[in-house]
This record gives C-alpha cells, structure tokens and sequence, in this order.
C-alpha cells in the first residue's frame, strides 16, 4: 500500500494505515526529520490514546495505555549494540499483546517473527509518501 498526503491528512493516514495492517509490531524506516513521531502520535490517537505522546529518544521507549490497549513506542536510534536491546527488557515487551511501534528497527528486527515495515519519504516539507510492506 502507497500513500502520498498532506502532513494535514495525517489522521487519516494513520486510520488506513491501521485497517490496513494485521500485524501489531510496525517497524519505521524514514530519514531523521521525516515525520516517524508525527505518525506513531497520530496512530495512537486513532488507538484511544488520549495523552500526550513524544519521541523516546532519550527514555528508549515510552508506554501508552487506554483500558483495552497498550502501545510501546520505542526510538532505538542510540543504541548500538544488541546488548543495548536485551538490556531493556526487549523479550518482556515481544511477548506482549501490546502494539509495538518501533523507530530505527534494525536491531531489533531479527526478534520479532512478524512485523509491518513502514516507510516514510520526504516529498516536500508538507508532504510524504508512506508505504507499506
């Protein structure tokens, strides 16, 4: 699946994306600036997600919760090494019934038996492509 839209129409995006896709572990591929944490805020507020939601580049992954849905958005851009991963308890969130939205997956990816890939491509500084895989 291929969308082009307007940073304006992201709800809408993020609505597509999630009837779209049967998988819970969605994996983020774009270039820094891109629009990765605008889309997972977007996503989350589509789940129910009523709080405020932010990029974990510091925390490495934040945790988002209605009554029926958890959401771990993880930003693994630090880290370095597969260590880094374990460290955090990565097996524990895996084995969640939880989404798992994850920015700059690679290492990561080896874990996770089944995984939409989303990448985001800068058209303009309003406008992105996305696809699906």
């Amino acid at each position: 699946m291929n969308i082009t839209y307007h940073i304006d129409d992201i709800d809408q995006v993020a609505r597509q994306i999630l009837a779209h896709t049967t998988n819970k572990a969605i994996l983020f591929n774009a270039p820094m600036g891109a629009g990765k944490t605008t889309l997972i805020n977007a996503m989350c507020k589509q789940l129910g997600i009523n709080e405020v939601t932010s990029s974990p580049t510091f925390s490495i992954v934040n945790e988002y919760k209605t009554d029926k849905i958890t959401v771990y958005h993880f930003d693994l851009y630090r880290l370095e090494h597969t260590e880094e991963l374990l460290n955090i308890g990565v097996e524990d969130y895996i084995d969640s019934d939880a989404y798992l939205f994850v920015e700059w997956p690679d290492l990561l990816e080896p874990y996770l038996e089944s995984f939409t890939i989303i990448n985001i491509e800068i058209l303009s500084p309003n406008q992105r492509k996305v696809v699906l895989s």
